[in-house]
């Protein structure tokens, strides 16, 4: 086997370099030293050349006495100045603002179910129908002791009247007449006690048809036809209803936002979207009530919203995303959300001026969609890096990708908001 000598070795090993370094500045990589002191497309044989000292800078290094390295290739969007809304989003809880449990209120059985598992139901509707023959006899009875008593009022009416005329004559005695006038309102007072009566069967009676007290969905019907229906508390439910047209949505803000919503309700500009999850059609709503304690363990306050529910969007018991629209500030300060950076000493982005990239430290005030507000540090007129931050420092100059020679990336190459690619 021929031996190498030292000379093709070290051929070898320039060649490497050079094609190391030729590649690192095609795709805009920092080039390490030594490698940034080379000429590229130039063998260079010999010794290494001697480094720069920070009294004499190499020849092409910076004032700083830092050799020069490639523009870094970057991506840059304007300043725009725009509407945006001032907004809070939460998770909320689909809530009816009224759900019935249906009991009965007497003992009986079960003749008759009026409606369909699941079905909507408007107030008034018949949902059970219970035995109540035994109550119907009862009411019977009471209403012909009532006619009994009519009938005998009369009679009674008609000897009080000959009573009264004898004792005009003076013919019958003061006891007659007295006797006459007791009977008389004795029947009556016998009818007024049978009507009550009647009425009273007639209540009872009501409770063996149960209706609807509310519109709403109902849920299963818990018994059957053939079933006893229990009455009290702890009886069984028969079945529940629950309202959701309009509905509630329940969610919790942080406190700190509580003078901002009492102001924009104040103002009739607060409006609240809510989307039940894996749907993705949304409705409109209002501030419907807002809890009357902060809750100190967490420190947010509940709001429920009211929506109009007729297509049922929503539905009770589900989680939804809410999005509560406070106001519009008609000219904030906007950036795309990937120009900002966040460092140790918080929130900065990188402003390009004459091709040099500038740390510029702002304030964020919130994130919409992909737009972040700037509450402070810039003014609107400026051009921030969106792509390419993770390559810079202060003072690095870039080139616009596509620009100055740089052919834009391959379709497949890794962005720089994810990595260093």
């Amino acid at each position: 086997m021929a031996v190498l000598t030292f000379g093709r070795v070290a051929l070898f090993s320039a060649a490497g370099v050079l094609a190391a370094g030729a590649f690192l500045h095609y795709t805009g990589r920092p080039v390490p030293w030594p490698l940034d002191q080379v000429p590229y497309g130039k063998v260079i044989p010999g010794p290494a050349k001697p480094v720069a000292t920070a009294s004499a800078p190499a020849a092409g290094g910076n004032r700083s006495g830092q050799p020069n390295r490639p523009p870094v290739t970057v991506v840059t969007a304007k300043v725009e100045r725009r509407a945006m809304p001032v907004r809070i989003d939460a998770i909320g809880t689909v809530q009816a603002i009224s759900t019935v449990n249906i009991r009965s209120r007497v003992d009986s059985q079960i003749m008759a179910v009026e409606f369909r598992d699941g079905a909507m139901v408007n107030k008034g509707d018949v949902l059970f129908r219970l035995d109540s023959r035994q109550l119907e006899a009862q009411l019977r009875q009471a209403e012909a002791n009532v006619a009994r008593d009519k009938a005998s009022l009369i009679a009674a009416e008609s000897d009080l009247r000959r009573a009264e005329e004898l004792s005009r004559r003076e013919i019958a005695t003061d006891a007659r007449l007295d006797t006459a006038r007791t009977a008389v309102s004795t029947l009556r007072a016998a009818i007024r006690g049978g009507e009550a009566a009647v009425d009273s069967l007639r209540v009872q009676l009501s409770y063996y048809t149960i209706s609807a007290p509310v519109s709403g969905r109902v849920g299963v019907a818990a018994l059957k036809e053939g079933n006893i229906a229990k009455s009290g508390d702890s009886s069984a439910m028969l079945a529940t209803i629950n309202q959701i047209d309009p509905i509630y949505v329940s969610f919790a803000v942080a406190q700190r936002y509580l003078p901002e919503i009492r102001e924009a309700m104040q103002a009739k500009t607060a409006v609240v979207q809510a989307s039940q999850q894996g749907v993705g059609k949304s409705i409109e709503g209002t501030i419907a009530v807002i809890d009357n304690a902060v809750d100190a363990t967490t420190g947010t306050i509940q709001i429920r919203a009211s929506f109009d529910n007729p297509a049922e969007t929503l539905w009770p018991g589900a989680l939804g995303q809410v999005r509560l629209t406070l106001r519009t500030e008609p000219d904030a300060v906007t950036v795309p959300r990937e120009a900002v950076q966040t460092g140790q000493n918080g929130s900065y982005v990188f402003v390009i001026e004459n091709n040099l990239a500038r740390a510029r430290p702002i304030v964020l005030a919130r994130n919409v969609d992909d737009r972040a507000v700037i509450a402070s540090g810039l003014t609107g007129d400026e051009t921030v890096v969106i792509d390419g931050q993770l390559l810079l420092t202060e003072g690095a100059r870039t080139i616009e990708r596509g620009r100055g020679g740089q052919s834009p990336p391959a379709p497949n190459l890794t962005s720089q908001r994810g990595s260093a690619g």
